[in-house]
């Protein structure tokens, strides 16, 4: 069981420990020093790694993981996480694009001259066709 008593911490005293030799999560507003946990991991120590410096909540329930791994959890408690260090979810707004006008490309202006030329022809071929008609 980790010793460091229930303490309340920031996001930042978290992320100090973010290597292979101290590891601490973040999950449900709670944090868990794993290092000792890192080669037991099922999914391998770079799944834990990568949650580090973050609320891993998501990242923990987007598994699914079992009772039993839930359990096992509680040894690894080190103390509450300060709700106010963790930012806040920010919208993400996709970058500015500049105006795309599709009549200008060359796929389009390919496609006008497909339908241009047989129409051309075919008007053509009617117009030969009324002319040598009314001549005769």
């Amino acid at each position: 069981m980790a010793s460091h008593g229930k303490r309340v911490y920031t996001l930042a005293d978290v992320a100090a420990h973010s290597s292979r030799n101290d590891c601490w999560l973040v999950i449900g507003g709670k944090v868990y020093d794993v290092t000792k946990f890192l080669e037991d991991h099922p999914g391998g120590d770079e799944v834990l790694l990568a949650s580090v410096g973050k609320d891993s909540t998501n990242d923990f329930e987007d598994i699914g993981h079992t009772k039993n791994a839930r359990a096992i959890m509680a040894q690894y408690f080190a103390g509450e996480i300060d709700a106010a260090s963790i930012p806040k979810k920010i919208k993400y707004t996709p970058p500015k694009q500049p105006f795309y006008n599709q009549d200008k490309t060359p796929q389009f202006i390919l496609k006008l001259v497909q339908l241009l030329i047989p129409v051309t022809i075919l008007a053509l071929a009617l117009s030969v066709r009324i002319y040598t008609t009314q001549s005769t």
